[in-house]
């Protein structure tokens, strides 16, 4: 049986009165194994829940490192950790916060060649990525390997959480095929308010507690929908879909995919056609035939920040002024980290423009690698 130490007992006391916790609970919660994927906005509040909880070990899988424009959300960072791996900083928190809580770091990026074995090691798996083929991916391992998924997702002011249970529907029977690329913007792109992942990585954080205690009712079938404008919450009643292909009758995918692929995303192969690189570009804007650069980000991001010469459109007014721009010229888009300038430079090829490339990376990526000067955010 485990045991629980004198500071223990005196940590978790709050606990250990609470009707349908107890001791016996207390314990289970030390026993317990939980991953979560991602140390970002939904990671940060969930696993700092977890450690205060006393479960036992928390698995960390994020590959990034800190970066400031993390700081607004991610609460488990702080100034001093930008530049330094996120599960770092976050085990250093959690260790802080708790240190009868043992950490497992794994500072790499989730793939359908390790996403089982991690799965397969704990208990309980917590989803707080921020893209479609990671929530596929996390989705299809857990289904294979029998472990149920707190799922969790945000977007402005909104947010989801449900659980998908061994033997209940799954993330594909709620969403079979996934949108198309470039359709939903990620946060960089779309922004989120701040306070929102601390609501949704808290409810994700308690419904994971709640399986391990085995109490109350979980959202297993059940969709909770979050509006942080009208302070609501609403539910969806979700049913396992017979023809799902990984948790249906007669399932097809029987093992991991390519979730890019799957997803739409560009490969390198189209990537490597439609972007110029950082070296590349650096090499023509020192030439005699620089390229015309397009910057199609907001006024605000432009005011942070912009490179000499670039011609500033936001996306949203591009279309109506083409006309500005010579359709025989080369022409460079860029934006933050390089996805709406890919849209840019699709809008300009469809208008006729000859010759049209995406800065790989935006101008986050030139600041990193050439020129300092220009701020990143």
């Amino acid at each position: 049986m485990t045991e629980l130490s004198r500071d223990e007992l005196l940590r978790y006391s709050r606990h250990l009165v609470l009707p349908g916790l107890g001791l016996d609970g207390q314990r289970k919660l030390k026993e317990a194994r939980v991953l979560v994927i991602g140390a970002g906005g939904l990671g940060a509040p969930a696993a700092l829940y977890l450690a205060a909880a006393g479960v036992g070990t928390i698995g960390l899988v994020d590959p990034d490192l800190v970066d400031l424009t993390n700081l607004q959300r991610q609460i488990i960072h702080g100034t001093a950790a930008v530049g330094t791996s996120k599960v770092e900083s976050a085990r250093a928190r959690l260790a802080d916060l708790n240190p009868h809580v043992n950490v497992e770091t794994i500072p790499a990026l989730l793939t359908s060649a390790n996403a089982r074995e991690l799965c397969r090691r704990f208990d309980v798996i917590i989803d707080g990525s921020d893209n479609f083929p990671t929530r596929y991916l996390v989705n299809d391992a857990c289904v294979m390997e029998h472990k149920p998924l707190v799922y969790g997702s945000i977007f402005r002011f909104d947010g989801q959480v449900s659980l998908f249970a061994p033997g209940g529907p799954c993330y594909r029977c709620l969403f079979a095929d996934p949108p198309p690329a470039g359709l939903v913007p990620n946060c960089a792109e779309g922004g989120v308010v701040g306070a929102l992942p601390g609501v949704v990585g808290s409810l994700q954080a308690l419904e994971a507690i709640k399986l391990i205690l085995g109490a109350g009712e979980s959202l297993a079938g059940r969709l909770l929908l979050f509006d942080g404008l009208r302070m609501t919450f609403r539910e969806v009643t979700l049913r396992k879909d017979p023809e799902c292909p990984v948790c249906g009758e007669h399932p097809t995918v029987t093992a991991l995919i390519d979730y890019e692929r799957f997803c739409g995303m560009p490969t390198a192969r189209d990537r490597a056609a439609a972007e110029i690189s950082i070296p590349e570009f650096g090499a023509a804007r020192s030439g005699p035939d620089s390229p015309l650069v397009v910057d199609v980000r907001e006024e605000w991001e432009w005011e942070i920040g912009h490179l000499d010469g670039a011609v500033h459109i936001p996306l949203g007014a591009l279309p109506a002024r083409l006309g500005e721009l010579d359709t025989r010229r080369e022409i460079v888009t860029l934006c933050h980290h390089g996805m709406r300038s890919l849209q840019a430079r699709d809008l300009l090829l469809g208008a006729g423009f000859a010759q049209v490339r995406s800065l790989a990376g935006g101008i986050d990526a030139w600041s990193a690698e050439v020129d300092g000067t220009v701020a990143r955010y």
